[in-house]
């Protein structure tokens, strides 16, 4: 069996930095890719080669994502990209356009490059809970695109579709996020005590580094894949 080898695109982002850092603390070899032309490069090649990652800074390009893949030939692809409309503003984009640039855009690439590998690698896709085909809402339709596509590939893939992704320590100013998780989690605490552990379960909302741990679990894990990861699913922290 070959050595497992893990390709994390979106490593710079909350939850992506806490992936390879649980990838490295399995003993994974891990490569972090980071976008080339980033102001903080300096600092995420410190970060990462402190934890035994390898850093990657191919292109945002078909061509140059597919030769990566072939050449690296990961056992384990990471896709935990995605922008906000906060983000799309301040490039002087519109929501949706960048949603389908980035969220929808840049994981089709991974998906077609993976997918083109001799050992098509177990690929663990970032969603979101409320995805559903049909749904209007931008930031879930890329999503549901993606899920789409992947349905479509042979690949063996895992979907995770946590809720809320919070936490003291993310670096962009969410109040409205911090709030409405604090607010849905007392709400579910309540159901939860009265026999709805389930629905507490799928909606409570996470931290970056418990669902990091998950995914990682389950990217390192031999169980069936070919389908969506949620609730308790994602609170596992494995062995």
């Amino acid at each position: 069996m070959s050595e497992a080898l893990a390709f994390v695109a979106g490593a710079t982002g909350y939850t992506g930095r806490e992936v390879v850092a649980a990838l490295r603390a399995r003993g994974v070899r891990t490569v972090a890719h980071v976008r080339p032309g980033s102001g903080r490069l300096a600092e995420w090649r410190a970060r990462f080669e402190a934890q035994g990652a390898e850093l990657d800074l191919t292109d945002w390009e078909p061509a140059a994502m597919s030769a990566t893949l072939a050449r690296l030939a990961p056992t384990q692809v990471y896709a935990l990209l995605g922008t906000t409309a906060k983000r799309a503003r301040a490039e002087g984009r519109q929501a949706l356009e960048a949603y389908e640039a980035v969220d929808y855009g840049l994981t089709k690439q991974l998906i077609d490059a993976a997918s083109a590998l001799a050992s098509p690698p177990r690929f663990v896709y970032l969603s979101s809970q409320g995805v559903q085909p049909g749904t209007r809402n931008p930031y879930l339709a890329a999503r549901a695109r993606v899920e789409a596509e992947l349905e479509a590939s042979a690949l063996p893939y895992l979907s995770a579709r946590p809720s809320f992704i919070t936490g003291s320590d993310r670096e962009e100013s969410r109040p409205a996020e911090r709030w409405g998780a604090a607010a849905a989690d007392l709400a579910l605490g309540a159901i939860g005590a009265l026999g709805g552990r389930g629905l507490r379960d799928r909606f409570a909302s996470t931290d970056a580094r418990t669902l990091a741990r998950a995914l990682a679990h389950w990217g390192c894990s031999e169980a069936p894949a070919r389908r969506v990861l949620s609730g308790a699913e994602l609170r596992v922290a494995g062995s």
